[in-house]
């Protein structure tokens, strides 16, 4: 059962309907006790946010999460230092630009996390010069 099914079953639980005849329940139905309403909805709403966090996660890079390695930092400097585009270092090591920007930052290559996006733009933007 896929958690959209379930949550359909759920929803109509909670609103004391039927979810194979889609009649209402009887009065004295279990369903329509005020408690196991809450908790029905408490459940659907738990449902959400596990299917937002999934696709939030399936939106992250492959890395996002994961712990750095001795030869990924090796790799980080490397890049860093030869003055490679910030996007271009996201995309190669599949981490988040914060993610990036932390681990320099934790390597001594930058004081701030802020400091990556002012070396990443252009030379002669205005904020190049910061």
């Amino acid at each position: 059962m896929s958690p959209l099914e379930a949550r359909k079953i759920i929803d109509a639980l909670a609103n004391g309907i039927d979810p194979e005849t889609g009649e209402m329940l009887p009065e004295q139905s279990t369903f329509n006790n005020p408690q196991v309403i809450r908790a029905l909805f408490v459940a659907a709403k738990a449902l959400d946010n596990a299917e937002r966090r999934a696709e939030r996660d399936n939106s992250l890079p492959g890395n996002a999460g994961r712990p750095w390695s001795d030869l990924e930092d090796q790799q980080l400097l490397a890049l860093f230092d030869a003055g490679k585009p910030f996007q271009e270092i996201t995309a190669r090591h599949g981490r988040t630009p914060g993610a990036i920007a932390a681990r320099l930052v934790r390597l001594g290559r930058i004081k701030d996390r802020t400091d990556v996006h002012v070396r990443s733009r252009p030379p002669n933007s205005p904020d190049a010069a910061r």
